[in-house]
């Protein structure tokens, strides 16, 4: 598979620019081809918003980017959910990783 333009650092700078992220940690689960993201998510665009029009919101803000990998998963959390789930574990461990064994994609040959 080739390498894909879009990176960890795109997918931040374009989050941060379009939906004003506060945080973002995007983790590239595809081995390096950058072709299989998950993320975390922190914006105050998301208040008062369902998980539902949080994702809608990622997505349309990420169309183009979207549009080039092969997988996108997302964690979208206000400021003060952050903080919150921060403060109840000590800490953030990062984005989730469903789908994925030590980082890697699961049932997928490369």
């Amino acid at each position: 598979m080739a390498q894909s333009s879009i990176t960890g650092d795109s997918i931040t700078a374009a989050l941060k620019d379009r939906i004003k992220a506060v945080h973002v940690e995007i983790t590239d689960i595809s081995g390096g081809c950058g072709q299989a993201f998950t993320s975390l998510i922190v914006s105050p665009e998301f208040a008062g918003k369902s998980s539902l029009k949080r994702h809608r919101l990622v997505n349309a803000a990420l169309k183009e980017e979207i549009a080039q990998i092969h997988a996108w998963s997302a964690k979208c959390q206000t400021p003060e959910e952050w903080e919150k789930e921060n403060a109840a574990t000590g800490g953030n461990d990062g984005p989730p990783l469903d789908g994925t064994a030590s980082g890697e994609v699961v049932g997928v040959n490369q």
